[in-house]
């Protein structure tokens, strides 16, 4: 029986003790490329400041590379496109076996240059933004999409696994070439030497879950048949073309009668857009109205075979920790361990101890809002919460107006004014939670607390229930109507 090849993931190499549902990034084996891709349209979905640079970042690149197209200097396009690399060190994408990064290799920066150069969609302003090309271009699909975008977001991504290293405990080596990072002021490409984990086969970059798919947004034969095809379709009846049947009494144009008079690739596809753009404008509006999800805790097990999350292990690692300040620092990663789980994909990017006023004041955790549904949209909808804070207090005495201020004094108009305190237990429940409804009367915030037994009501919620209409928390939301009724 051949011996189980050995787990080469990031939490297993670098001995996290954590699984891929307490991670905010996708916990890659270095060896295997993980079946995701980055998505710019999910970086758009996030709305945040890292997501938002990102976007700014892909639509400089490409306006670029459009513009110089469009100008006729195909010798700049070309060498902006010759600088993107094979982006093995996300160990993302659809290669079998080793690592590799199938989708950009040696000549493919002069076949995207060829395919756009070439293409009457991109000269004609058809072509709008990175994902267009995976309808309009020949040669490209989500694989390049993701690999182009993986090299034009390189620098945030750098900077987000050095934090992910840092609050992680993962070791950085000094002096890594970066590789090319696109740099929208100068419009070029610039190199560094920066700080990066190594492993045996090479610099890694780790990659936000909330930013990768497993699917496209846009699906070329469902634009072509189901948009295109039934305009065309309208387009021959009202000419009378030759292609009219009569079926029942009724004219008809079959879709297939038109695949083998026009085609049905995606060469016949643009020729088609082309000519009925609108078509394009129409389909760019209903798939922007549909939800365009990050992978939930289930679609990651699926692709990494992995066990489901271990909940009740989750939450025993917090309340099994004895109270007082000896473990204290133990009990802030268990709960932040815990929440990055319980809260995904709503609040994302955990960080300890973040520092406020040059480092004078510091909240214990504090997670990025993006939530697109649930009890978090909701919140950041009708209040002010970019960011959520998390104060950890493993006490064994009752917490009280102090603890209460130290996290209301956090909040500001631009970071948010929502935070939960975290404790073991309360010797009067009813109490503490009034003075969080004193606070929000008098304008200095919004605070719930919880505890070990709310904690074991939200773990408990999760085990059944999907994760959507987990996403409501109705602990949280009644907690909350408490404060403002």
């Amino acid at each position: 029986m051949a011996r189980r090849k050995p787990d080469q993931r990031v939490s297993t190499i670098f001995k996290l003790k954590r699984s891929q549902a307490t991670l905010d990034f996708v916990d890659v084996d270095v060896e295997l490329d993980t079946k995701v891709f980055i998505s710019p349209r999910a970086l758009s979905l996030m709305q945040t400041d890292w997501g938002d640079g990102c976007v700014s970042l892909v639509q400089n690149f490409f306006e670029t590379v459009l513009q110089h197209i469009k100008a006729g200097n195909h010798g700049a396009a070309e060498a902006l496109l010759r600088e993107l690399r094979e982006p093995n060190e996300t160990h993302l994408g659809m290669s079998r076996g080793k690592s590799r990064g199938r989708a950009l290799g040696e000549g493919s920066a002069h076949d995207v240059w060829g395919a756009l150069s070439q293409s009457a969609a991109a000269k004609s302003g058809l072509v709008q933004d990175l994902e267009d090309t995976v309808l309009l271009i020949p040669g490209i699909g989500v694989d390049i999409v993701s690999d182009i975008s993986t090299n034009i977001i390189r620098g945030p991504l750098i900077e987000y696994t050095q934090e992910q290293c840092r609050q992680l405990s993962i070791p950085l080596e000094e002096g890594v070439p970066s590789g090319p990072m696109w740099h929208a002021g100068r419009r070029e490409w610039i190199t560094q030497f920066v700080e990066l984990p190594v492993t045996k086969v090479g610099k890694l970059l780790l990659v936000p879950k909330a930013i990768v798919r497993r699917t496209p947004l846009f699906n070329m034969q469902e634009y072509y048949r189901h948009y295109l095809l039934e305009h065309m379709q309208r387009e021959e009846l009202k000419a009378g073309s030759a292609l009219i049947k009569i079926v029942k009494k009724q004219p008809k144009v079959y879709k297939t009668d038109l695949i083998e008079k026009y085609g049905g690739d995606k060469k016949a596809a643009i020729e088609q857009t082309v000519k009925y753009p609108q078509i394009l404008d129409e389909y760019r509006r209903d798939v922007g109205k549909r939800p365009f999800l990050p992978l939930s805790h289930e679609d990651f097990d699926n692709v990494e075979g992995m066990p489901p999350v271990d909940w009740d292990k989750l939450l025993k690692d917090v309340t099994s920790l004895p109270t007082g300040k000896d473990d204290a620092s133990k009990y802030e990663k268990a709960i932040e361990a815990l929440l990055t789980a319980l809260l995904y994909p709503d609040l994302v990017s955990p960080v300890y101890q973040s520092e406020l006023h040059q480092g004078r004041k510091r909240i214990d955790i504090r997670y990025t809002n993006m939530a697109g549904a649930g009890f978090f949209a909701w919140l950041a909808k009708h209040y002010t919460a970019p960011h959520v804070f998390i104060e950890c207090k493993n006490y064994g005495n009752e917490i009280a107006n102090p603890e209460l201020d130290q996290i209301s004094s956090r909040f500001g108009r631009s970071r948010g004014e929502f935070g939960i305190i975290i404790c073991r237990k309360f010797k009067n429940k009813a109490l503490f939670q009034q003075r969080c409804r004193d606070t929000a009367l008098d304008g200095r915030g919004y605070v719930i607390a919880l505890d070990d037994d709310d904690l074991a009501v939200l773990v408990e919620a999760r085990k059944v229930e999907d994760e959507n209409t987990y996403r409501k928390l109705p602990l949280l939301q009644g907690r909350f109507d408490a404060l403002i009724s």
